[in-house]
Order: structure tokens, then sequence, then C-alpha cells
């Protein structure tokens, strides 16, 4: 075992103003699986997250739902925790970015950028709601596209050709808001002057904080140069106002990542063993992650650690970049009715289903994965349930009917068990890389290679001859004993499973180092069906909703 970590991580903050969907799944099961791994190696690790509540999308939906938008914030906010509770994502706090220390730190950050500098004012012109009066952001300006002609277009890029531009190059332009034609208008914004940190982030972005194809990617950005960022928005706008600033606001993504060190500040007030400067201070040791979608790399690997150097704060030691997930190949998509929210998910399915599969499929790139319906179901059906799962249900029998549920007092010598065992460093070095697919095809290799064994001995024949009990006794031990060995290898992907298993064999909860003993004479409880193959009308059902949700939404 290493000496003990002191781990600080976080998930991307999701967007308070809609419900969660399975894209939005696969980081916070990668997330999960990295923590729990962590805590099973008996590190100090803490995994905070919170609700992104700024902007103008979630001014203008609490508008139209004609609530507050602390209230939209809070009742989506709620209806997100209960949906990561029930996908067995465990935090250690879950906060908002609409608090008293998010706006603290957001400000003190700005003030120690704008002693340095960084901070610069300029008149821009911008797209102009004349019936809303209120300035647009570009997702909310609509029209033709000046490349390709395509109808019914974002003011920032082009769904259909791919191009980008500014609202005002959109052909026959609308507001998304009122449907009136926008007018330009000037107006002085603030800007964090981003090139001034060029050379500082070339340095940072080359020292081993990123994956390879993010740095690379980053490259592109830094040969065109750095510009300056606006940080600024007009009222009306849901955020926090700019100190010395009257009706100008933070920019939503200024104090979107200040979100993960408020949610520790909150966290450290509620618990004295936590300090703040222990994680964020400029002397910490700490490791502090950051897991995102490789759609927000700009914001996390470029402004966050130019705003934390420009404030004299500690930088991330790495950023974890995770792709995309399509479904069946396809992008998620409403029309295709493949848009597929976790909650209906959750209707319909075991949350422990996805956590596999999606482990299964994960490595330590930004490569999208795929959510394919048929082999989804095979390979949960076929590695859990017909590999796993099986080498309990075909060992406890003999040793609850035959042993009274006690297993034996000495194994029998045979390479398996110290095969099982010692792999669990590579293992352990595969989650350490984020390389779950690699971790659960070496635990799928050695559940065949037990199940196998079982095969070879043959108990249900041997338990026919009467001078062979302790021999089916010992045999069901060893493949119990390397079914325990599996399961502790799995218990960061399937937490439950686990937790079943425990309660079955009757042994405290499994810890990394539970993997260099054994148990003998050790009295396990009747088998119970520890989890059950996919059901396929379960998952035509969760098709079907999803596609009627699908619907019930484009005419609503």
């Amino acid at each position: 075992m290493t000496d003990s970590r002191k781990i600080l991580i976080s998930s991307a903050l999701p967007y308070a103003n809609g419900s969660l969907h399975l894209g939005n799944m696969v980081e916070f099961i990668q997330t999960d699986i990295w923590v729990r791994f962590q805590k099973m190696r008996g590190h100090d690790v803490l995994y905070i997250c919170g609700s992104d509540a700024h902007g103008t999308p979630v001014m203008l939906k609490a508008q139209r739902l004609n609530i507050s938008p602390e209230e939209l914030v809070t009742q989506f906010s709620q209806q997100q925790q209960q949906d990561l509770a029930e996908f067995g994502i465990e935090f250690d706090n879950f906060y908002t970015t609409h608090s008293p220390e998010n706006q603290q730190l957001s400000a003190l950050i700005y003030q120690r950028l704008q002693q340095n500098g960084d901070i610069t004012k300029r008149k821009i012109e911008q797209a102009y709601d004349p019936v809303k009066e209120m300035f647009l952001p570009d997702r909310f300006v609509k029209g033709v596209c000046p490349r390709c002609q395509a109808k019914d277009q974002y003011g920032d890029s082009c769904d259909n050709c791919g191009a980008t531009y500014a609202p005002t190059e959109l052909i026959d332009p609308i507001s998304a808001v009122s449907g009136a034609t926008p007018i330009t208008k000037e107006s002085e914004h603030y800007f964090f002057d981003l090139q001034n940190y060029d050379q500082a982030l070339q340095q940072w972005t080359r020292g081993e904080h990123l994956q390879p194809q993010v740095a690379n990617l980053l490259e592109e950005w830094f040969a065109e140069g750095l510009q300056a960022w606006d940080i600024s928005r007009d009222a009306p706008y849901f955020g926090f106002e700019i100190p010395d600033a009257p009706g100008k606001y933070f920019y939503v993504w200024l104090d979107a990542p200040v979100g993960y060190m408020a949610s520790l500040k909150n966290l450290s007030t509620r618990d004295p063993n936590i300090n703040f400067d222990d994680y964020w201070g400029t002397d910490s040791q700490a490791e502090l992650y950051h897991f995102i979608g490789k759609d927000i790399v700009y914001f996390h690997s470029l402004f966050w650690p130019a705003m934390l150097m420009g404030a004299k704060l500690r930088t991330p030691t790495a950023i974890f970049v995770h792709g995309f997930l399509t479904i069946d190949g396809q992008k998620m998509s409403k029309s295709r009715g493949t848009f597929v929210k976790a909650r209906t998910y959750l209707d319909h399915l075991e949350a422990e289903y996805l956590r596999y599969y999606f482990a299964a499929k994960l490595s330590s790139g930004t490569d999208d994965i795929d959510f394919n319906y048929q082999d989804f179901i095979s390979r949960v059906n076929a590695d859990l349930v017909g590999k796993v799962i099986n080498i309990a249900s075909r060992c406890a029998k003999f040793i609850n009917q035959y042993n009274n549920n006690q297993l034996s007092a000495k194994l029998p010598k045979h390479h398996l068990l110290t095969t099982l065992m010692a792999a669990g460093d590579d293992i352990a070095q595969a989650y350490e890389k984020r390389e779950y697919s690699r971790a659960m095809r070496e635990v799928m290799q050695l559940a065949d290679q037990v199940n196998q064994y079982i095969d070879e001995q043959k108990p249900w024949v041997l338990i026919k001859e009467s001078d062979k009990q302790q021999a089916v006794q010992d045999i069901c031990s060893l493949g119990l004993n390397c079914f325990r060995l599996l399961i502790l290898y799995l218990k960061p992907v399937l937490p439950q499973l686990a937790q079943r298993v425990e309660n079955f064999l009757q042994i405290p909860e499994l810890t990394w180092k539970d993997k260099d003993t054994m148990l003998c004479d050790h009295v396990i409880a009747s088998f119970q069906p520890l989890m059950q193959r996919i059901d396929k009308t379960k998952l035509a059902a969760m098709q079907k909703a999803t596609e009627h949700e699908a619907a019930s939404e484009q005419t609503s």
C-alpha cells in the first residue's frame, strides 16, 4: 500500500435548468468510481460538486414558469441530487454556485485580478431585444446560417454545416426570447486579459496536468493567440453583481468553476476537520482533480488556471477529460427519441447495469463511448450474471446444504487463489489511471478461470460420493474466496452489489487491503439471488418512454 494521500475531486457542476440525462451520467459514474477506489485504498478523499445556478437560461426559464430563479435552481438541484443518489453517486458535499461563499470567493479572485492590471473595460456591440429590453446571449439569437443558409440556427454556430460566426452575421435574425428582430446596441464590458498568462499557461498545459490529446488541442489555441475574455453581462441577469460596477454581472463561466472552491468552503464550515487552505492555499500539498467533458475544455484548462494564477491560488493537479455519449452510434437526439433522461432509465432498469457498462467502455482518453442497447444487454448478462454471480450461486448451495454454511478451515493449495490475489495490483493500477475498461477485462478473465476450475472439479458429481464431502467443501470454499476477491475488485463500480455480497458472506465492508486475506472456518448466510439479468421488455419500455417524452416536449 502507498502512503495515504489527501485528494479533492470534483465533477463539472450540472446546470440547474433541466433534468440530467445519460450523457451526464458518464462523467458522474467515471468520477464516482475513481473516488470509491481511492477511498477503498485508504486515502483521505473528498468529492465535491454542486448546481451551476447562474445565467440567462435559468432566468428566462424561471420567468416562463412564473417562479424566481432561486426556486427553479432549488427544484432542479433537488431532482438532480435524487437521480445521482439512485445511481450510487456519493458526494461529500453537493452545493450551489448561488451562495454567499461563491460570491465572496468570486469577488476576491476578481479584485486580485484587477489589482494585477488583468481587468480592462471597453465598449462592444451586441444583439439587443427591444421588446424584452435585454442584451441577448449568442444562443438566444436564431436565424439563417450565413454560410449554408440552413434555417433556425443559433447565433454562435450552425448545427448543419458547423460554421461559427457572430450573431450579427445571421440572416433574418430573431430573438428566441420574444420573437422580435434584435437591434445592435453598444455596452461597456469588463474583460479578463487572458493573453497576459500565455507563457504561464503554456508551461502549465505542458506540465502533465492534461491528457496528451487535450494538451495538443490547446497548442492550436496558443498558435492562434489567446484573446481577452468577456467576463461581464448586463442586467437583467441572474448572477453576482460585479463589485463597484452597478448593473454589471459576472458571466456565469467566471463564478461556475469558483463553485468548486465554494462547495469545499461550505463543507469546511460544517466539518471542523476540514481546512480550506489545506486544499486551495498556495502551500497546499493536497491533490486536486477535475473531471469534465471535452465541450468545456477551454474554460477549465485556460480560463480557470489563469484566474487561479492571477489570484495567487493553487492550480489543479490534473484535469481529466472524457468524451461524449452516443446512443446506438448516433448523437443523443430528442427528435430521434435517443435523449434518455437519467430518471427515465432509473424508472425501468437497475443503476448498476449502467455503471458496469460505462466502466467496461471507459478509458483514460477523450474518445466518445457508445451505449448500444443489444451490447448492453449481452455484456451485463454475460459478464455480471453469467460469469461473476454464477460462481457464488454454484458454490454457495453446497456450503449451505451440506456444510451448515461453514467454509473450510483450510483452503486447498491451488494457483487460482494466488493468481487472483496477485492481480489486485494490476487492477489497482488500471483504476488509478482511469483505464476502467482494462480493469473490467482483467476481472472477467479471472472470473472465467474460476468458472473453469469449478467445471473441472465438478462438485455436483463429487457430492454423490460419501468420502468426497470434504473435497466438495474445499472446492466451494476456494470458489467463494475467489468470488469475494472479484467483488472486491468490482466494488468501486458496483457498490450496491458489493454491499449485498458483504451481507451474504457476513463480512465487514471490503477495502483494498482485504485482497491479501482469505475467509477460512467462516460462516456465510444462505444464498439469495444477488442480481437479475436485464429484462429486454424493461429496456424496450425505457426506449418507448424516452420516445414519448421527446414527442411530448416537441408538441408542448
